[in-house]
């Protein structure tokens, strides 16, 4: 225990030593330092305790304390996991965690030349295999996530059009579209598009109804946030370019080796969230947004993120990797810049360089047919439990909508059961879509077993009953 009035010097806060801190108020002419923040006003100031512990002024009290917290957490490595909703349990090649653990790539900011040159050709070589994973010529290097990514994408759309609305298909994650919307304000307008109730679908009839001469861009996801493909996709995109608007798709890159990219149907601009490609389900982190277009100035000069490109030097034979029009990012200009980026997601781009490389174009076929074979067969055995039902005919990729109207059970209940057998059943949807009543979206990948599914299947039908 610390003495009551005795000031407390933090290990890992060094200007918390009394004359550290009485240098740095006497460097700023402040008496103390309530006198340094007199100006917030007092009616926003907080003034009670926050609810903290005591300081652990031991490396070995912090770690106990630390590992108490983490012990509370059941995770998927100890529970089989059904969940996805936008965050993957993949498998994780051990050299994927090797490679962005070394001292040069594990700070990875953004790929800045005070550190190791070779940081930028890692970027070259992620946005190359990207580029030739979605058939596009420019990748940018990965800002924070998939919902900046789409939101970003949109304010291109909406910069090379000069228009300001962008419409979206209804069955867009909540979280996402609050996403977007939070981030486009004030420069478009957000409109949902109708959904067919049986495929979920995008409704076309609604798509000509509202499409009009303000529309930037028509936005969906393939496969959609509900799990079917969007067959009707190159209809969007024809429907968007004689209007005049740019067509944006979300994808999940671990797809693009069974499903077309989204430039073979008409796609603008593809865009996305790299977390499958090597990265684990990390509380607040793994993930990173790309953006990807053609290779044409008009497109290319609104990203507003890095883009590394290679050439030759001075040396024949000798080439270097560096930015490519750095002058349209806000790192190079700040406010003037197309948008605000701030960090990229380096780290990121550089392990999903490594899965790429490591799985090749035959590796990233066999993993796409392999998470849709294990779909199908989890779809098929879930329809034999009594009371269970699928939701929304047509392909599914990952992820699926199982529906429990027919069990007279709540999907809270149903879930609470399954976690005491075990399992982390699928992303509760009745709150997100209330229309759709009791259902839940379940998530499938390469690193499920038939023995898996199979229980899944049995357990459910035993806590049905």
């Amino acid at each position: 225990m610390t003495k009551p009035n005795k000031p407390i010097v933090y290990p890992y806060i060094p200007n918390s030593v009394p004359a550290a801190k009485e240098a740095m108020l006497k460097a700023v002419n402040a008496q103390s330092v309530e006198a340094f923040y007199a100006d917030i006003p007092e009616a926003i100031r907080f003034k009670g305790k926050l609810n903290l512990p005591e300081p652990f002024l031991s490396e070995a009290g912090l770690v106990r304390h630390i590992e108490g917290l983490l012990s509370k957490n059941t995770s998927a490595r100890e529970m089989l996991s059904f969940l996805g909703a936008g965050c993957y349990q993949h498998h994780v090649p051990a050299v994927c965690d090797e490679i962005n653990s070394r001292g040069e790539f594990l700070t990875a900011y953004a790929g800045d030349p005070y550190e190791d040159h070779g940081r930028f050709q890692a970027l070259f070589e992620y946005e190359s295999m990207m580029g030739e994973l979605l058939n596009m010529d420019v990748v940018n290097v990965p800002n924070y996530d998939g919902f900046q990514a789409a939101a970003t994408a949109l304010l291109m759309a909406s910069r090379i059009t000069g228009r300001g609305e962008a419409l979206i298909c209804g069955t867009i994650g909540a979280d996402k579209l609050s996403k977007i919307r939070d981030y486009v304000r004030p420069h478009l307008d957000v409109v949902l598009l109708e959904y067919a109730p049986e495929s979920g679908l995008m409704s076309l009839g609604g798509l000509k109804a509202k499409i009009s001469e303000k529309t930037a861009a028509v936005f969906f996801e393939n496969p959609s946030y509900l799990g079917f493909l969007e067959t009707q996709a190159a209809e969007i995109a024809q429907i968007a370019h004689e209007n005049g608007a740019l067509c944006v798709v979300y994808v999940d890159p671990i797809s693009l080796g069974v499903v077309n990219p989204p430039v073979e149907y008409g796609g603008d601009i593809a865009c996305g969230d790299i977390q499958p490609l090597g990265m684990h389900m990390w509380y607040g982190g793994g993930h990173g947004g790309f953006m990807a277009t053609r290779d044409d100035p008009k497109f290319v000069l609104e990203f507003p993120s890095r883009l590394f490109g290679v050439s030759s030097t001075r040396v024949e034979g000798e080439y270097g990797f560096g930015d490519v029009a750095y002058e349209r990012t806000s790192f190079a200009v700040r406010e003037e810049g197309k948008e605000w980026v701030g960090t990229a997601s380096a780290l990121w781009g550089i392990t999903a360089g490594v899965y790429l490389a490591l799985m090749g174009p035959q590796g990233m076929v066999e993993i796409g047919q392999g998470i849709m074979q294990r779909a199908e067969y989890a779809l098929r055995k879930l329809k034999q439990v009594p009371g269970l039902k699928i939701r929304f005919d047509g392909i599914h990729f990952k992820e699926f909508v199982v529906d429990f109207n027919g069990t007279g059970q709540m999907v809270e209940s149903i879930h609470k059961k399954l976690l005491e057998k075990g399992i982390f059943g699928g992303k509760d949807l009745s709150a997100e879509f209330p229309g759709l009543g009791q259902c839940a979206l379940y998530a499938v990948t390469e690193i499920h077993s038939q023995a898996d599914i199979d229980r899944l299947a049995a357990t459910l039908q035993e806590v049905l009953k």
